[in-house]
Parts: C-alpha cells; sequence; structure tokens
C-alpha cells in the first residue's frame, strides 16, 4: 500500500523564532498525552519536514543518536534552510 505513518506536531507561535527565522513546533497529543499520528495515502503528502530538535540550555548528550530525536526533544525548529523546495514552502 502506498501510505505512510504520518506524526502531527502544532506551531508553538504565531511567528517564527526571530534568531533562526524557523518556525517551533510540538508534537500534537491527544486527551491522553499520546501524540496524534496518522495513516496518509502518499498522494495527500507535498513532502517530508526537516525537524531540527531545539536544545534549549541543557547540553545536548553525546551519546544521542538521531533515530531518538524525536523522543529526546519537546520542540522542534522546521528547517526552511534544507533546501530550496523547503524554503519555498516552510510555513
Amino acid at each position: 500500500y502506498s501510505c505512510a505513518l504520518v506524526s502531527w506536531f502544532l506551531p508553538t507561535s504565531d511567528h517564527p523564532c526571530e534568531e533562526t527565522g524557523m518556525w517551533t513546533v510540538e508534537p500534537q497529543v491527544d486527551e491522553f498525552g499520546h501524540q496524534t499520528v496518522s495513516v496518509v495515502h502518499l498522494d495527500c503528502i507535498l513532502r517530508a519536514a526537516h525537524l531540527i530538535g531545539v536544545a534549549g540550555k541543557d547540553p545536548i548528550p553525546t551519546r544521542l543518536k538521531h533515530t531518538d530525536s524525536l523522543d529526546a526533544f519537546t520542540a522542534f525548529y522546521v528547517n526552511k534552510y534544507a533546501d530550496h523546495h523547503a524554503h519555498e514552502i516552510a510555513f
């Protein structure tokens, strides 16, 4: 089947970060605190988003693997600088 499991995110503000120019998002959760996900047909997806974890003031553990990033951070930048297509459509 031509589908993908999509994790949904919500903007944390009405404007992008002043320092980076990127929008910040956080996971959308249901009433039980579980992240909202959906199975979506590939025809409904324009492109994937490149997310960068918002680190805050604490140092990032050196042993953090990229595969654990969605669990390690509570907010993310939507990287509009990943390529020129992302720059045109990211927020």
